[in-house]
Parts: C-alpha cells; structure tokens; sequence
C-alpha cells in the first residue's frame, strides 16, 4: 500500500506549536509551516522529505520540533525513513536586528564554555569525515552549465573504471539531475532501512535524485532542503567499497560545491570548460573556488574542443580552440586534453550508452581514457606523497 500526503499531513497535524494565542490553530500544518511533503517509494517503503519553515531568529530552539515532526511522519506505516529540514526565513527588517543581550546574573561566576557543535560531516575536531569504504572522492565542475560537464564525469568515471579502479558517480545537481539519462536507467534504487542501495549501470555504482523522482519533476526546493539531499545521497548510500567516488556537480558555485568542499575531503577536482572567453571566465571562478576551499586542481578538460565535420572532413573551431589549455598554461595547472564536439559523443550520451562503454575502442573512448589516466596517476601521486586521510 502507497504512503499518500494526505497521510504524511495528517500525521503532522499532530505536531503542536506550543507559542502563541490558543484559540489560533496550532498545529504546524494549520499554521503553513510544511513544505509540500515529497514521497518516494519503493518495496522497500516510502522515504519521506519535506521542510519546516520558521523564523529565523526561532531556529535554534525549534530544533525539537523538526524531530517531533520526523518522528510523527516516521511512525507512519510504510515510513522507513524522513528527511526534515528548517528554512528559516527573514521578516522584511530583521536582518539586522540584534537579539536582545541575556540579563545579567544576580551573582556573576564563571562558567566553562561548551563549544559549538562540528558542522554535519565533521568530526569534533572540525577535520572532515570521509565516506565509509571510498579511497578518493574527486568533484567534476563547471563554472557554468551547457560545457558537456555530466557527459565528461560519466565518461570519465568509465576510464577511471578502466584503470582497473573501482568507480561510483554521484550526481549532485538536485535540480537537473542528469546521471539517470546518461546510463539509460529509470528504476528506483531499493532501500535498507535509512540506507539506499546505489544503482549499477557498466560496473560503476551510480546514485542520482534523478532515480528518486520523474524526469519532468521540478525540485522547487530552498537551499537547506537541497543540502539534506546531498548529505542523505553521500552518506546514506552503501557506496562501499570504491577506489574513486566521481561527484557530479551542479554549474556555478553555490551551496552545492560548498557543502561538499565543507563536508568532505575532497582528493580534487576536475574542471570542464569549453575553449571560449565566456566559459572560460565562469571556470575561473570555479577553479579559484576550490582554491579557497584548499582542494586541488587536478586539471582541465577542454571540451566541444573542435568539430571535424563527418562529410567532408574538413576541421571547425565552433568555440575557438585551445583557449582552455592556455589558461590551464596561464594558471599553472595541469590540461588533461581536449575532447571534440562529434555526434557518436552526443548520441551515445542521449541514448544512456556513454561512447567509452559503447565503444571502448573509438578514438573518442581513448581521450577520455587518457584523461582517466592522468587523474588517476594525480590520485596516485597525492597518497604517496601528500598526507595522509583517513577515511571512516
């Protein structure tokens, strides 16, 4: 039997917001604050995610609510799991408000100070958890969306794979999830109590919310909610064991890409540009991005690199040429080669049958396995030499 949202509301209606007037309604869905509650289901159960939304400056203490909340929908039959997030928003004026200081004490003492807790994904002295069983996690990025980035992560995750490397990718853009076309698979992952088993496709352990949810399903979700995601999607899937986690992120550089650099240590990154000044401005910031956060530069992929034209053979730089490997030069970072903008690329990658698994001799499969290579010497090189992680 399917878990509805009627049912989900109804059990939230249970939930009770002590503050305020008693002849208001109090309970949180009378009140508006649940999100639009999203239920994905399988034989395992239903996986319940929704947000609370609150003051902001009512957060902190309203922490017992949400797990009143997740608790309510979890007891729910045929719940296996809940996912609640506070989005805390702003009153037009509160921003800059201060709150009012605490009064001070009859008989001033000292008092030992407790530290704030680590972030999500840190231990408690603030260094980052790794994955359970994954040697290497490693961001494929773009300052911008369009550059071929999702078609060169899987590509490229296939030519780790190749390396004899036991390969996963992540697809962390929640919002336009394409990981699920790229390997031609539309079943939903099963579940084992709070943890997803990853899908197979080509030997690579794959997970996207994209097998969550309808292709045509929009993500209208705020920023905390999107965050959760990407947590639940690293750390609630039984990724182990894997030489190399190949994450797939979202263009830009926004919570995302900061979460992720926040929350794990990141082996490096590979950045995709196209070779025009404008894509090249946006990997830019990608790049000095990861700088910031102290992850390194494994290097740039040029793609849609140039187009031979398959009639008459003559060549077109479309996008320019080589202006990727010249920054890569200008930057002091490594160039890890130039893919072409050719049609078996495209088609295949439409198709779900990415060109290094359905045609692992073609010239297109040998650059992205020579890329492949060279992140995979980087990653070497990194353990023999940087120091040391330990991943829990």
């Amino acid at each position: 039997m399917s878990v509805t949202k009627q049912q989900i509301l109804d059990a939230l209606a249970s939930v009770q917001l002590t503050a305020g007037s008693s002849s208001d309604p109090q309970d949180i869905v009378s009140l508006g604050m649940v999100s639009d509650p999203f239920i994905t289901q399988n034989d395992g159960g239903a996986k319940v995610m929704f947000s609370l939304t609150v003051p902001a400056d009512k957060a902190e203490s309203l922490e017992p609510l949400r797990a009143e909340a997740e608790a309510a929908v979890t007891a729910v039959d045929g719940v296996v799991s809940a996912m609640v997030v506070l989005t805390a928003e702003r009153k037009a004026g509160e921003a800059s408000a201060a709150a009012p200081p605490p009064p001070p004490s009859p008989q001033p003492r000292p008092s030992p100070q407790r530290a704030a807790p680590p972030p999500q994904g840190t231990a408690p002295g603030g260094e980052k958890l790794g994955v359970t069983g994954v040697k290497h996690i490693i961001a494929v990025a773009s300052g911008k969306g369009g550059v071929g980035k999702s078609t060169t992560a899987i590509n490229l995750a296939l030519g780790l794979q190749n390396q004899g490397l036991k390969v996963g990718v992540m697809d962390a853009d929640i919002y336009g999830p394409s990981l699920p076309r790229l390997v031609g698979i539309d079943s939903k992952p099963e579940a084992e109590g709070r943890v997803l088993k990853p899908i197979e496709a080509y030997g690579l352990k794959v997970m996207s919310i994209g097998f969550l949810i309808a292709e045509d399903t929009p993500m209208i979700w705020r920023g905390p909610m999107v965050i959760s995601a990407l947590t639940q999607l690293l750390r609630e899937v039984d990724w182990a064991p894997l030489d190399v986690l190949v994450v797939d992120m979202p263009p830009g550089t926004g919570d995302a890409q900061l979460t992720m650099a926040q929350q794990v240590p990141l082996a490096g990154s590979v950045i995709v540009s196209t070779p025009q000044d404008l894509s090249l401005i946006d990997a830019r910031k990608g790049l000095n991005m990861f700088n910031k956060v102290s992850v390194p530069i494994l290097g740039i992929v040029e793609n849609m690199s140039t187009f031979i034209c398959p009639s008459c053979g003559e060549r077109s730089d479309i996008f320019g040429h080589g202006g990727a490997e010249a920054e890569a030069a200008k930057l002091g970072v490594p160039f890890l080669g130039g893919v072409p903008l050719h049609m078996d690329i495209r088609a295949n990658s439409d198709a779900g049958t990415p060109v290094v698994a359905s045609d692992p001799d073609g010239p297109h499969a040998m650059i992205y396995n020579k890329i492949a290579a060279q992140v995979a010497d980087a990653l070497n090189a990194e353990q023999a030499s940087g120091p040391a992680i330990v991943f829990e």
